[in-house]
């Protein structure tokens, strides 16, 4: 299982919404097994498809739990969130947007729907760090970056200096 290549902002991909999977298989466990492998290694604890340059609805979590050394880890094929309710803020960073954060508002409970890697349909009732970061990684899957998240002001503040970073060290 290789490692992929994470694509960094302003990476066009980011910004293109995903199209949904239409065909389950070898390809699609092995795209899964590598995006696990690759979010482990960057110590990440979600990875959209869209940041390894697969235009594809799929995303892998890897969430420690409060308090514990266990970790919940999901695959989801074709995520959608189905409801939701209640807001938190908090930190919010991107493997794909690196050394930058900045608190953004989420729901606080989501419920969402998704395919397993074999095509059965499951749900996950989400709290706290879950859900957002289920809610992160789904707005990657419709080329939402977390800056897209702020007030106007804040985002263009934000991008300034990440525009100032990474298109800079690009030229």
């Amino acid at each position: 299982m290789p490692l992929l290549d994470i694509l960094v902002y302003p990476a066009p991909e980011l910004k293109r919404k995903s199209l949904p999977v239409e065909e389950l298989g070898e390809d699609l466990e092995c795209l899964l097994d590598d995006m696990t492998e690759t979010l482990r290694d960057a110590d990440g604890i979600g990875l959209a498809a869209p940041q390894v340059g697969r235009n594809i609805r799929v995303l892998v979590v890897d969430v420690p739990l409060p308090e514990s050394d266990e970790r919940e880890f999901y695959e989801l094929v074709n995520p959608e969130i189905v409801s939701s309710r209640g807001f938190q803020v908090g930190e919010e960073g991107c493997l794909s947007i690196p050394g930058f954060f900045a608190n953004i508002r989420r729901k606080n409970h989501v419920h969402v729907s998704a395919l397993d890697r074999k095509g059965k349909r499951f749900t996950i009732d989400a709290d706290g760090m879950l859900s957002r970061v289920l809610q992160h990684e789904i707005d990657h899957l419709d080329g939402i970056l977390f800056f897209d998240r702020l007030r106007r002001l804040k985002r263009d503040l934000l991008v300034k200096q990440i525009n100032e970073r990474f298109v800079s060290a690009q030229d």
